[in-house]
């Protein structure tokens, strides 16, 4: 099928720099239970009074071993949205964004907001429509791409997806 890369702690601080968790004093975030491929990691942001989790599974394309994503599932700190946050490596091509598919059926694209050392983050608002989609189906594929030309579809699996959702603080 495909590789799958677990999330180690040692990387952690990186991703929650990404997801917004704050700076690298984060690096202690912990990993609190796993969904399926999903893992649940936490942390106290700086000045916030409760901690918040984020469900998140890095993945690897099997063919490109240099091309890895981390998919980042949060609720925002007013608990007022839920956010699918994606980090891609540097040298994606940006224009192009990033695609989703979920079980072959398209879902469109969504653009990169911005870059860090680490890689670029795509983010979208989580509706209704894509928290179902993603909890009720298997295989996730988020496409980059490297040239106009030359999309790179990378599986995500959805095997967890929705206990983890649903376990998120």
């Amino acid at each position: 099928m495909h590789s799958m890369k677990r999330l180690f702690l040692a990387a952690l601080g990186g991703i929650l720099f990404a997801t917004g968790f704050g700076a690298a004093a984060h690096a202690q975030g912990v990993v609190k239970s796993e969904h399926g491929d999903w893992q649940m990691s936490c942390d106290t942001p700086p000045g916030a009074s409760f901690e918040q989790c984020a469900l998140i599974q890095n993945v690897t394309a099997e063919d490109q071993p240099n091309v890895a994503l981390s998919v980042i599932v949060l609720k925002t700190a007013d608990r007022q949205a839920q956010l699918l946050r994606v980090l891609a490596p540097l040298g994606v091509l940006l224009p192009n964004g990033l695609g989703l598919f979920v079980d072959q059926q398209d879902l469109g694209k969504v653009g990169f907001v911005r870059c860090l050392p680490n890689g670029c983050v795509a983010e979208v608002v989580m509706d209704e429509n894509l928290i179902n989609t993603l909890s009720n189906g298997d295989t996730a594929l988020f496409v980059v791409f490297k040239t106009p030309e030359e999309g790179i579809g990378i599986p995500v699996s959805l095997e967890g997806f929705k206990a983890g959702f649903d376990a998120l603080p």
